[in-house]
């Protein structure tokens, strides 16, 4: 499953510092672009480190305040002249990222090393750009609509056997909704995984079932099967009427004075046997006596 990339969530151009920039300007720089850390490079604009709000919030957590009670922390110790400079303030080393990362990564790289932001580092090794937490939350951000066709044709669409008109998709602020049938049960948590892989999804929830006789349901129940206990019995009522009436037909015949044998015959053919027997009785037979 292919995910969005750094470059597409990454804030560029980036706003950077040099070691030797001071603590007031780093603020004023962090509150100018509303931003919560700024990376510090060389020279050449290679990064050395970071310098984020926490960092500096250490030198206001160490000032004196008899109403807490909690100790404060160490402090950042000045230079010589007294000043506080990003290369007093900067934490190192620096995790870095390239443009063709994907969001997933950087996430699992964010959460690895409990940082907030990554530099994005060009082919040379500079840093123009940066990814914060907040730009990869962005992906949630996709339309629902948007999701829904990316399910439909990326992944019901590329599953061998999968039918896509057989599955429905509904989204919801991100929340989708699999119902339908499926041919195998072992595709089942294959599409599921995938749906979850797509950019954008917070749950998925399952209400597939596997078809696995392929939409005629159960041998039982097949069309074939029902139509051929109805035939096998018709065959058989239609047979045994047949056999009653043609033994009722020739048990008049054969017996002349036994007229229950051929009255008894069964179904339109015994009928008419029995018709012709009292026939056969009135001319060949001799008269009853009353």
């Amino acid at each position: 499953m292919r995910h969005a990339t750094v470059e597409s969530v990454m804030t560029s151009p980036v706003v950077r510092v040099m070691p030797e920039t001071g603590f007031r300007e780093i603020v004023a720089l962090l509150a100018e672009y509303d931003i919560t850390g700024v990376p510090v490079v060389d020279d050449d604009g290679r990064p050395l480190g970071i310098v984020s709000e926490a960092d500096l919030l250490l030198t206001l957590a160490a000032q004196e305040d008899q109403g807490s009670l909690i100790p404060p922390p160490g402090a950042v110790r000045p230079g010589p002249d007294g000043s506080v400079t990003a290369a007093d303030l900067m934490s190192g080393p620096v995790v870095c990222i390239t443009p063709s990362t994907s969001v997933v990564a950087a996430a699992r790289l964010m959460g690895r090393h409990g940082v907030k932001r990554l530099p994005v580092l060009d082919e040379d090794g500079r840093v123009f750009a940066m990814v914060s937490r907040g730009d990869l939350l962005r992906v949630f951000l996709r339309e629902d609509r948007v999701i829904r066709r990316e399910i439909v044709e990326e992944v019901l669409g590329r599953v061998e056997g999968v039918s896509p008109a057989l599955v429905g998709v509904e989204v919801d602020q991100g929340r989708v909704v699999l119902s339908g049938t499926v041919p195998e049960p072992h595709l089942v948590p294959i599409v599921l995984n995938l749906c979850r892989s797509v950019d954008g999804v917070v749950s998925v929830t399952d209400r597939l079932s596997a078809d696995t006789f392929g939409g005629l349901g159960p041998e039982g129940d097949s069309p074939g099967g029902a139509d051929g206990a109805g035939g096998g019995a018709g065959s058989g009522s239609a047979g045994s009427a047949g056999s009653a009436g043609a033994a009722g037909s020739a048990g008049g015949v054969e017996g002349p004075g036994s007229p229950g044998r051929g009255a008894g015959g069964r179904g339109a053919d015994g009928r008419a046997g029995g018709a012709r027997n009292g026939s056969a009785r009135g001319s060949d037979a001799p008269a009853p006596v009353r």
